[in-house]
């Protein structure tokens, strides 16, 4: 698959001054709730209103989604609204009734996206059709996978294509639902420049008080637009509960966040600068949960020291770690006065760790 400009026509066609914002509920639950909110969305930044129909929950006995009636909803919505409409679809008898009923636009989630056996079958189902198509990333961090089920769907001759970062599941402790990763998503990028890149900070989150802060970085790392979950009475929506916002903070959320426009060379490289900057604060945050990590590991090597008696020092095992990362930061462009600084200084936050817990 190569990187197209013709990919992002659709969203290039609507001619926004502002990032794409798709918006509405978790589930469709009701008619009137999804018009409800339709209507609340009316005249605001939202370009593709969304509403899940067939939701794939983690165990059997949640609530499921309402089906096709849904899709009956969105149609209304469409009339009343003027409003283009989209929802998510996991297998091919959802793409026949989602084509039938004329829904917008389409995207397939992080669990379809993980198993090509699925997206195969969905690609062929959306085989030629001119409606936007976006791939929500798998839900474990793997860029070809993503970038694969991408390429199944560009195969089937879908050419308006767009892609969802949502984060990824993680089995360690985390403030987010879902981990960012964003490295994945400036690889993406960096891969595919022309391909429209929508963040989705409901999922990453999991928190409504952390949408606006997941918006503005996910802004101000070049992504083209948002798609925030939207409920009239969040605290007891039937999905998804905590996530969700509403209507009116959804409006606030698009006046708050800073949005860099390149208008001449100068806007460009302040863009640019911007955006460079944002990956090095991604990175420095990654480096200390790592170094936190390390930490929490240097205690539990602290435990087992005092059980044991040993001494907190083991000169040959640190001669041995600095020897190595020498070594590997060469092979990362890093030079040998930096790395010595560097790891001497871990080393003794690690050896202030262990004596702590011996002398506890």
């Amino acid at each position: 698959m190569e990187n197209k400009k013709e990919m992002r026509t659709w969203l290039d066609d609507l001619k926004l001054d502002h990032p794409l914002v798709i918006a509405g509920p978790c589930s469709a639950e009701t008619e009137e709730q999804v018009l409800k909110i339709a209507h609340e969305l009316k005249d605001t930044d939202v370009s593709y209103f969304r509403a899940g129909i067939w939701k794939p929950r983690t165990r059997p006995g949640m609530f499921e989604g309402v089906g096709a009636l849904g899709l009956k909803w969105l149609q209304k919505v469409k009339a009343e609204t003027g409003m283009k409409v989209c929802t998510e679809v996991a297998n091919a008898a959802h793409v026949k009734l989602a084509l039938e009923h004329d829904v917008d636009l389409l995207w397939i989630g992080a669990r379809s996206t993980v198993s090509p056996f699925i997206m195969q079958e969905i690609a062929d189902a959306l085989r030629g059709t001119d409606k936007p198509v976006l791939i929500k990333n798998p839900v474990n961090p793997d860029l070809a996978l993503w970038l694969g089920g991408i390429e199944r769907i560009y195969k089937a001759g879908v050419k308006n294509i767009g892609a969802i970062h949502r984060g990824f599941s993680t089995y360690e402790k985390s403030k987010y639902r879902n981990n960012p990763e964003w490295q994945l998503a400036i690889e993406f990028q960096n891969k595919f420049p022309d391909i429209a890149l929508i963040n989705d900070p409901s999922h990453i989150t999991g928190k409504r008080d952390m949408i606006f802060d997941i918006s503005q970085t996910a802004l101000d790392l070049n992504f083209d637009g948002l798609m925030i979950e939207t409920h009239y009475d969040p605290e007891n929506a039937w999905s998804d509960a905590a996530q969700q916002v509403t209507p009116s903070t959804l409006v606030q959320i698009m006046k708050d966040l800073k949005i860099r426009k390149e208008t001449d060379a100068e806007a460009e490289y302040i863009t640019a600068l911007n955006n460079l900057r944002a990956q090095i604060d991604v990175i420095d945050n990654q480096i200390i949960g790592l170094l936190g990590k390390r930490m929490v590991a240097a205690d539990s090597i602290g435990a087992l020291k005092k059980q044991k008696n040993v001494a907190v020092l083991q000169s040959k095992r640190w001669n041995e770690i600095l020897g190595n990362m020498v070594l590997e930061g060469q092979d990362h462009g890093l030079s040998e006065e930096f790395i010595l600084k560097m790891f001497k200084a871990i080393h003794q936050e690690s050896i202030n760790h262990q004596e702590k817990i011996i002398k506890g």
